[in-house]
């Protein structure tokens, strides 16, 4: 008898190991091809009481049935001015609305998505200037806003040394995260950046423009925001118990010289991944968090981004550098002759919730696309297939991370199993033909099954795919084996009766 048991256990040990060696059947639902004066298809959200998809672009948010692709309605926001992001919880869309004056104050509104109007109550709310995105916590009880204040005018270079230096702008509106209390309809507070504690290394903060928030995640728990200070090269940890920032982390750098970073620094027609010296600044972009045995861990797009003038970004020859690296292009506020950083890790990476470094993709990325016929060379000495947007999903028990690649020459999303921060493996890069420059991507299930959408900036597109799990052959052997072993083991208690 106990010895049959521990057959048992055995096989159902074998049978758990083998159901990790799982293949990926991806397939495309629908595309809709978004139209219109001024719309540009940039941030979807779902939501689940309509079963519809939510597509902010600047002018609008189109809705679109998430099982045809049908369009279903426009709501035009362009009276109060660009919309910039939506998310959805709870049957409620939440917009982020920049000002015509950018500089100025923008407003957060609150639609009904089951009516398709705003939503009754207090619906509209005044939080920081230039709104980029915003989000809930896990809850639905808080709305989160990151305010960029970016300045219609950056600082002016002080002085004539290298690595350059820059003043403050004359106006530059203050980057923050505006909270919203959801049950009381009322802005709770607004969270600012200057004066916080830093850690880390490599924090930009001589580029004439302040802390610029770029996007949120919030930990499962709801106790803490994430923010990605994208241009500054940071993060900022946001406690939401006392709604004020903590702590500042700059992430360091990422030495392309070593082994499986390697980059193609030049857009010469000839495709050439090689290890210069040369280190990456991660700016990321798009964030998202997820827990691993109660701890949080945090995934991040490496897109890289200079200021929108490009004044703190230059041409390496004009720092004196001669030869094959001459026309790479860098942050000068960073970089000398001897010592250069471009903006961007050229790829995605997975820290702990302190800033720590767990994972990085290295060249993956990159090399994916090179191999796939995707890869833009013209991009090469910028910032290589610029990660931009991340979302995670569970799918048979596994943890995976969709990393939205917006310059490639086909719109791309690599998958990878993040499961384990430690044991990252790369799953698959979706291809998707008519789609280009995906912007915002997000995740959900339906009936059972999981379900991806991205809005192309490019191609001004929305596209689904469906993502299932099939267990390779040898996890079917092994349930079989599984259920024979259990089979038999009952007709031995059945027979001791």
């Amino acid at each position: 008898m106990k010895k049959l048991t521990m057959m048992v256990v055995l096989a159902l040990g074998t049978l758990s190991t083998a159901q990790a060696a799982t293949t990926y059947e991806i397939s495309k639902e629908w595309t809709f091809t978004h139209s219109g004066s001024g719309y540009l298809s940039e941030i979807p959200a779902f939501d689940a009481a309509t079963n519809t998809l939510w597509v902010a672009g600047v002018k609008g948010v189109d809705v679109l049935d998430a099982t045809t692709g049908n369009f279903l309605q426009r709501i035009d926001t362009s009276a109060y001015g660009n919309i910039n992001s939506v998310s959805i919880s709870n049957g409620m869309a939440a917009f982020a609305i920049e000002n015509t004056a950018r500089t100025n104050a923008g407003i957060v509104q609150l639609y009904n998505t089951s009516t398709r109007s705003l939503a009754s109550g207090t619906n509209s709310f005044t939080v920081g200037a230039l709104p980029d995105m915003v989000t809930f916590t896990p809850d639905g009880k808080k709305i989160l806003v990151a305010n960029e204040g970016t300045p219609d005018v950056y600082g002016k270079r002080v002085g004539a040394t290298v690595p350059r230096v820059y003043g403050p702008a004359a106006n530059d509106p203050v980057g923050s995260v505006t909270i919203i209390d959801v049950t009381s309809r009322t802005v709770a507070a607004t969270a600012t950046l200057a004066g916080v504690p830093t850690s880390g290394s490599h924090i930009r903060t001589n580029t004439g423009m302040d802390f610029e928030p770029e996007y949120i995640a919030v930990s499962a728990d709801g106790s803490k925001a994430y923010v990605t200070l994208q241009e500054a090269n940071a993060i900022g940890i946001l406690d939401l118990n006392t709604h004020a920032f903590t702590q500042v982390v700059g992430l360091g750098v990422k030495d392309f010289s070593q082994p499986g970073n390697s980059i193609d620094p030049l857009n010469n027609g000839s495709v050439n991944f090689i290890n210069p010296n040369v280190k990456g600044l991660y700016m990321p972009d798009g964030i998202a968090a997820y827990d691993v045995k109660g701890q949080t861990y945090l995934v991040m797009a490496n897109e890289g981004d200079f200021r929108e003038d490009d004044g703190d970004r230059s041409n390496a020859s004009s720092l004196g550098v001669t030869g094959d690296l001459a026309n790479i292009r860098v942050s000068n506020t960073d970089s000398s002759a001897s010592d250069l950083y471009a903006a961007g890790g050229r790829s995605f990476s997975i820290r702990d919730a302190d800033g720590n470094l767990v994972y990085d993709s290295g060249d993956i990325l990159d090399k994916e696309a090179f191999a796939r016929g995707i890869y833009d060379d013209a991009r090469s000495r910028d910032k290589g297939v610029e990660p931009e947007g991340v979302d995670l999903f569970t799918l048979g028990g596994r943890t995976l991370a969709a990393v939205g690649l917006e310059r490639t020459l086909k719109g791309a999303i690599a998958l990878f199993d993040i499961t384990d921060p430690t044991k990252v493996s790369f799953i698959d890069m979706i291809v998707s033909d008519g789609d280009l420059a995906p912007e915002g991507l997000v995740a959900f299930e339906k009936n059972g099954a999981i379900y991806l959408a991205f809005a192309n900036e490019g191609s001004n597109t929305t596209s689904l795919f469906k993502v299932s799990a099939v267990p390779e052959p040898g996890s079917a052997a092994m349930l079989g084996l599984g259920l024979v072993a259990m089979a038999a083991l009952r007709r031995r208690q059945q027979s001791s009766l």
